[in-house]
């Protein structure tokens, strides 16, 4: 049994369930996540590439402090920054590139970091940079932290600390044949996330032992043949299926919504269910979605997470900037705990994961995450939890 201990974060806990003594974004996939949470509210910044902190051991972080995503890449470069502060003892030394928002940039950042001696990448953001980055570090045998929600840049060496849909299918899907639900139907936009949901959820509907009634894709923004064809399967007194699967963005959601309401589709007979999309307000205003339940990190970790953030900046913290304030402090509790096979892919993989601020996760062998995660019901237009994120992940895969 893995020993525990945890450092209070100023009134925070990030407690590491591993052998530690302690028991993320391109264009097109990576999109939906970000979209779904607007950072306009988030003020450029000076960019700043000076390194944060002076440990021994140097990790390059690697973010786009200029270009289409500097506004988040700043917001993350603070987290970073916020973590380091808040670390027990860190011994690191972040050397902050910026990668231009391209991936010539994140190949050219990751040269300098590993010319410079960094022995872990964190970061980049987008899909593309997280190749390039990578195709630079893996050779040279340093591992890649990175915050795509593109499953395909994951490999051995190259970890996703994101919010990947796969694990938020999953959860949803289980949670609802857990709950009696046999019959699942799903409207699934013809996208590259759509296609990424698509094969989860089949995957995730087999493993449960569950039927799949029916399944239509569509145009983004063009549900309304889809949902004819869906109609019979969805809708009247005796639907043949209990649930209906919708992974879509906020604004896909609001014009199906209408198309599933015109055709008339009742949410107490067929449980509307989503990702992690879904956790936006426009959609919690959304009539065929009354009683739907998503799946997504609990809230309460981030909330915290923001707090301090905002007393520290002066501002709202982009969504995903708790991704790089974990990926520091994970760097720095390896570092502490495990020598020099802090970054081992033997380390960074351990089964029994860590837990940050936005729950417990761990990286798959193939370089994927899984994260323990929350069912909400949205109920008179408001998010309600009815089966809390575990404090821990069972086995892989089930």
């Amino acid at each position: 049994m893995a020993r525990r201990a945890t450092r209070s974060l100023r009134g925070f806990g990030w407690v590491l369930l591993a052998g530690l003594g302690l028991a993320a974004c391109g264009r097109g996939l990576d999109s939906p996540v970000i979209a779904s949470r607007p950072v306009a509210d988030v003020p450029p910044a000076p960019v700043e590439t000076g390194p944060l902190g002076t440990g021994s051991v140097k990790v390059a972080l690697i973010l786009p402090l200029t270009g289409p995503g500097a506004a988040v890449g700043a917001a993350m470069r603070n987290a970073a920054q916020l973590s380091l502060q808040e670390a027990d003892r860190p011994d690191l030394k972040l050397l902050v590139k910026d990668d231009r928002s391209t991936p010539d940039g994140a190949r050219e950042a990751a040269a300098a970091a590993l010319a410079e001696g960094a022995d872990l990448v964190i970061g980049p953001l987008f899909a593309g940079s997280v190749q390039a980055a990578a195709a630079t570090a893996r050779p040279a045998g340093k591992p890649v932290i990175a915050f795509s929600t593109d499953a395909a840049v994951a490999a051995r060496g190259v970890y996703l600390l994101s919010f990947l849909p796969q694990p938020e299918v999953d959860r949803i899907v289980d949670e609802a044949s857990a709950s009696g639900r046999r019959s699942f139907a799903a409207l699934i936009p013809d996208n590259a996330y759509g296609s990424a949901v698509e094969a989860q959820f089949r995957e995730a509907v087999a493993r449960r032992g569950v039927r799949l009634a029916a399944l239509e894709r569509f145009p983004p923004g063009q549900p309304g043949a889809a949902v004819a064809r869906l109609a019979p399967v969805i809708g009247g007194a005796a639907p043949q299926a209990d649930v209906l699967f919708l992974p879509d963005t906020p604004e896909g959601l609001a014009t199906t919504s209408a198309a599933l309401a015109k055709a008339g589709f009742n949410p107490a007979r067929v449980r509307p269910v989503g990702t992690a999309t879904w956790n936006d307000p426009r959609v919690f205003a959304l009539p065929a979605l009354q009683g739907g339940w998503f799946a997504a990190a609990d809230p309460a970790g981030f909330s915290a997470f923001a707090g301090r953030y905002r007393a520290r900046y002066g501002s709202e913290p982009a969504r995903v900037a708790s991704l790089a304030y974990d990926a520091v402090s994970l760097a720095a509790a390896l570092n502490r705990q495990y020598g020099s096979q802090r970054y081992a892919d033997t380390t960074l993989t351990n089964p029994s994961g860590f837990a940050g601020v936005d729950g417990t996760f761990r990286f798959r062998p193939e370089g994927t995450s899984e994260r323990a995660l929350a069912v909400f019901e949205i109920r008179g237009g408001t998010p309600t939890v009815v089966s809390p994120a575990p404090r821990s992940l069972g086995p892989s895969g089930t």
